[in-house]
This record gives structure tokens, C-alpha cells and sequence, in this order.
């Protein structure tokens, strides 16, 4: 059976070497890049403005995540303490937020 595999994948190969291209299009043999010149180099330019906005929102996503576990931990004995760590965190986080704002680091242009 492997010897008929074999046989049968190197028929194959032969037939397609020897049938004529029917490719009557130039565009179908170009690569498909997503509108970019594929003979370009591909370094391109890269704006500090992205890199700024993704740490930006890390850094936010993480500290929002911190509050996720609150409706868990609001069934605990200790109240008080886990509603004024949660304002806490939210305190910082508006407060955080307020400092991008007044340094300019949401605003888009430059």
C-alpha cells in the first residue's frame, strides 16, 4: 500500500509538470498583501502614539480586573474594610485617569 501511495503521489507530481499553466491572469500569480507593495521592506515606521495608547490600556484592564472578585468578596465578615479598598482602588484609578487626561496621553493628535 505505501508503494502504491508513493507511486500514485509521484504520478501526481509528474501530470502537474507536464499539464500547461492556464493562468491567463497577471493579478492571480501577485501575492495578496492586504493593499501593501509586497516589494517594499518590511520595516515600516511604527507611531510611539500606538505604543503609548496599548500600555495605557494595559495598564487600566489590569486594574479594573482587580475588581472583578468583588461580589465574592463582599459575602465576608469584614464589610467596611472591603468597600473601603474597593473605593480605594477605584479612587486611584479615576485619579490615574484624570492625570492622562491633564498630560495629554488620550488625546490622539499631536
Amino acid at each position: 500500500i505505501l508503494m502504491i501511495n508513493t507511486l500514485l503521489a509521484l504520478l501526481l507530481m509528474i501530470i502537474t509538470f507536464w499539464l500547461p499553466q492556464l493562468n491567463g491572469y497577471m493579478e492571480k500569480s501577485t501575492p495578496y498583501e492586504c493593499g501593501f507593495d509586497p516589494m517594499s521592506p518590511a520595516r515600516v515606521p511604527f507611531s510611539m502614539k500606538f505604543f503609548l495608547v496599548a500600555i495605557t490600556f494595559l495598564l487600566f484592564d489590569l486594574e479594573i480586573a482587580l475588581l472583578l472578585p468583588l461580589p465574592w468578596a463582599l459575602q465576608t465578615t469584614n464589610l467596611p474594610l472591603m468597600v473601603m479598598s474597593s473605593l480605594l482602588l477605584i479612587i486611584i484609578l479615576a485619579l490615574s485617569l484624570a492625570y492622562e487626561w491633564l498630560q495629554k496621553g488620550l488625546d490622539w493628535t499631536e
